[in-house]
């Protein structure tokens, strides 16, 4: 997916542990390989050019594209798979994809607790020991090498960070409406709910709206808070983030 994973698991058998993480690597490659939109026989790709019928291809392909389908629904389609002709789900399926890995390898019998990180995008379940919750830094999109904050798992089970903006990628975010760039004041977007799948989802939307008309609607859906910071360093947050900050 052009990034770089990483996983951190707690507790279980050391060997059941390694297969999990070898199986969960496996899969990760497998949606690379199912989702791209770079390869040309991926089966999006053979999707895109009527040459496959999603019934016809893997089954979690039509998994991901009822997920999208559901954020569009949601997001009063500021997130969408399709635009100017084109499929393009990878708004959607590295969350996911991060969030089934995750869900895999929290399943080990005796594993207590699981953090993986895809590109900076982090699905955790469990804890990591005793009276230690997980942590998750927000780096500053403005100040390189710098934190915009630190989100806490105390006292939940599930959690997961997601960040959408410019400072990694560049303007890679699509506006749905005119298949260009999204020109908005925010330079990032962090989103942090329970799954990865629909924080993923929620940032990147969001920040397609920009700072006004993505944090109302972000403080409209259930669980979610957010944090937004814009191209003149002003922080947003909806109402419930201070008590994620940790």
């Amino acid at each position: 997916m052009g990034t770089v994973f990483s996983f951190d698991v707690r507790g279980g058998d050391p060997g059941a542990v390694r297969a999990a993480v070898d199986e969960a690597v496996a899969g990760l490659h497998r949606v690379d390989e199912v989702f791209s939109t770079y390869r040309e026989d991926s089966q999006i790709a053979l999707l895109q050019r009527g040459e496959l019928t999603v019934e016809e291809c893997d089954p979690e392909v039509a998994e991901v594209l009822e997920l999208a389908a559901e954020a569009e629904r949601l997001s009063n389609g500021w997130f969408s798979t399709s635009y100017g002709g084109r499929l393009d789900p990878t708004g959607i399926v590295k969350g996911w994809a991060v969030e089934r890995a995750a869900r895999r390898l929290a399943a080990v019998p005796g594993v207590s607790g699981v953090s993986v990180n895809g590109g900076g995008d982090v699905q955790l379940l469990g804890v990591p020991g005793a009276q230690r919750p997980w942590r998750v830094g927000v780096s500053d999109p403005l100040r390189p090498g710098g934190l915009a904050a630190v989100i806490s798992a105390a006292g939940v089970d599930e959690l997961a960070v997601a960040t959408s903006g410019t400072a990694e990628r560049g303007a890679h975010i699509v506006d749905p409406r005119t298949g260009r760039s999204a020109v908005t004041d925010l330079v990032a977007v962090t989103v942090v709910g329970p799954r990865l799948t629909w924080a993923d989802c929620w940032a990147t939307a969001a920040f397609a709206m920009g700072s006004r008309e993505g944090l109302a609607w972000l403080e409209s859906l259930p669980g979610v808070e957010a944090l937004l910071i814009t191209a003149g360093d002003e922080v947003r947050c909806t109402g419930g983030l201070a008590a994620r900050l940790g």
